[in-house]
């Protein structure tokens, strides 16, 4: 977090929300955001400035953008609800839910319009944004580079008419100045999308000063390279504050089944049509979806898309449902066997 001065909780994001989870017994406990996270302690800022917060065992999963309650000690003491909150399943073949951020007004969702540029991709930031309750917004970057723009954002445009859609050159701070109206005081921006799409470029000019390291594309796919290797709050000059995080290789849904059905609205409408309630859309009688695809008023991507991030969502919440119960059963035999142990000394 960048800032001359220490600012006021309203500019950091505070508002009635989380005023409201404080009891009168605590009113005077310092409420604090974390604004970046290691692995062993947490950078905090407060109306008293910056400070750090060791993490310890008994700490509950904390996360960028939480707010905290400390005690008159600098201790932590609550985590307060959260407004909003950025999770997904933990890359590879572990088998937990890795928070990516919390409290986040708005979600700007880049890619670049070169052989990167993905509408499944988009489609699976999309449902993140809207299980979390937060207003995506579309950005195409390096349209400097790009012959025909206009044909990319159209596609893009066509996901859904209200859907925020903006092409950009990062490097250029005028075409910025379309998404200030999302920068104002007190509000809370992400930026998230694969390595190489110009995120932190982007982040750099909104925040006028060079604060994060900017790399080059692999020629032969476009592909990026890591550049951010975590997750930071920065202000930016008009009072809102960024959140960075790095690019995702891998976003593997859970948990998300309302954002999913959110992002493909128009395919969950027919699904309701549909003669059977257990239709599969695929070559069943009075399949009203089918019919749509068949009159060209959906086009089949959309469906195959629909249906990949459904199945997987189901299939990381139902593995991660299952590990949580695991670990509850097994943390009862611990304290079945510690109690036994203590009464046979007894």
């Amino acid at each position: 977090m960048d800032a001359m001065a220490p600012p006021k909780l309203a500019q950091l994001g505070w508002r009635p929300f989380f005023q409201q989870q404080i009891d009168l017994e605590h009113w005077d406990f310092p409420a604090c955001r974390v604004c970046a996270q290691h692995r062993n302690r947490l950078e905090l800022l407060s109306e008293a400035g910056p400070m750090e917060l060791a993490v310890s065992p008994g700490m509950p999963a904390i996360t960028v953008g939480d707010w905290l309650l400390l005690n008159p000690e600098g201790q932590f003491f609550l985590l307060l609800e959260r407004q909003s909150l950025f999770r997904r399943k933990a890359p590879g073949r572990k088998i937990e839910e890795q928070l990516i951020a919390a409290n986040i007004d708005t979600l700007f969702i880049v890619t670049s319009l070169n052989e990167d540029f993905s509408l499944n991709r988009i489609e699976r930031y999309l449902s993140l944004a809207n299980e979390a309750g937060v207003e995506p917004v579309i950005i195409l970057s390096k349209s400097d580079l790009c012959a025909d723009p206009g044909r990319f954002q159209r596609e893009v445009q066509d996901l859904s008419p209200l859907l925020m859609v903006e092409t950009i050159n990062c490097l250029e701070s005028s075409e910025i100045e379309k998404l200030l109206p999302w920068c104002a005081v007190g509000k809370t921006i992400a930026v998230m999308g694969s390595s190489g799409v110009g995120k932190s470029t982007l982040v750099n000019t909104l925040l006028g000063d060079a604060v994060l390291a900017t790399g080059s594309i692999r020629e032969k796919d476009s592909k990026g390279r890591h550049v951010t290797t975590g997750r930071s709050l920065h202000q930016m000059k008009e009072g809102g504050l960024l959140l960075d995080t790095p690019g995702l290789r891998e976003l593997q849904l859970t948990e998300c089944d309302q954002g999913v059905n959110s992002t493909f609205a128009e395919i969950t409408a027919l699904v309701n049509q549909c003669r059977f309630s257990n239709c599969q859309h695929d070559k069943e009688p009075g399949c009203a979806v089918q019919r749509a695809i068949s009159q060209g008023k959906l086009n089949a991507r959309r469906l195959s898309s629909y249906q990949k991030l459904l199945r997987e969502q189901q299939f990381n919440s139902a593995t991660l449902a299952e590990k949580r119960a695991k670990d509850k059963r097994f943390g009862k035999m611990i304290k079945s066997v510690l109690s036994e142990k203590k009464t046979r000394r007894s």
